[in-house]
């Protein structure tokens, strides 16, 4: 597993030992995300479920001003502060935090953070996707025209009323969609 682009482009990534519970998003479908999203530089990121953290690093490295990660996953932490360390990233680029979805929600709606670009890939078989996004907004985390990237095993379904869907990918099992939340 390797950064795709920017900063730390072609650097490796350290890939964590419990592949059973952790999903590192493929080299290829994050090639696909960071295209679609185009120009990120000096947005504020979200990678919710870091798992090795591969998403929020190539977000610093295509230029994201802050990445945090979250994951209550002690192998999961691990793995994001190695691949952390290893890249040289600093505590003002990359914050981690080891807490489960809603205490970081929690945590990060006190401290006043806005996110520009929330990445979301939980354990597919807790489905938890409508129940975060709608948390994520009433906690007042997402800034005008936030793009929120959801990974899972089926098609989710989103307020087209409140969603945007930008783009839509299928790899195999893996569904991607891309949503934007006008103001």
């Amino acid at each position: 597993m390797r950064v795709i682009a920017g900063k730390y482009r072609h650097r490796l990534l350290e890939w964590p030992d419990d592949v059973k519970h952790i999903r590192p998003t493929k080299d290829r479908i994050r090639e696909s995300i960071f295209a679609a999203l185009g120009d990120i530089n000096g947005l504020t990121c979200l990678d919710l479920y870091a798992g090795s953290g591969a998403m929020g690093i190539e977000a610093i490295s295509r230029g994201a001003s802050l990445t945090v990660f979250v994951d209550n996953n002690n192998v999961a932490l691990d793995t994001v502060n190695k691949n952390l360390k290893n890249l040289g990233i600093n505590k003002r680029e990359g914050i981690v935090l080891a807490l489960d979805d809603i205490s970081a929600i929690n945590k990060l709606s006190l401290e006043k953070y806005k996110f520009d670009l929330i990445i979301l890939d939980p354990p597919y078989k807790e489905g938890k996707y409508e129940e975060i996004i709608s948390l994520l907004k009433e906690k007042e985390l997402l800034n005008k025209d936030s793009i929120i990237v959801v990974e899972s095993d089926k098609e989710v379904i989103f307020s087209e009323s409140e969603y945007e869907k930008i783009k839509y990918y299928k790899y195999g099992e893996i569904r991607v969609a891309i949503l934007r939340r006008p103001l």
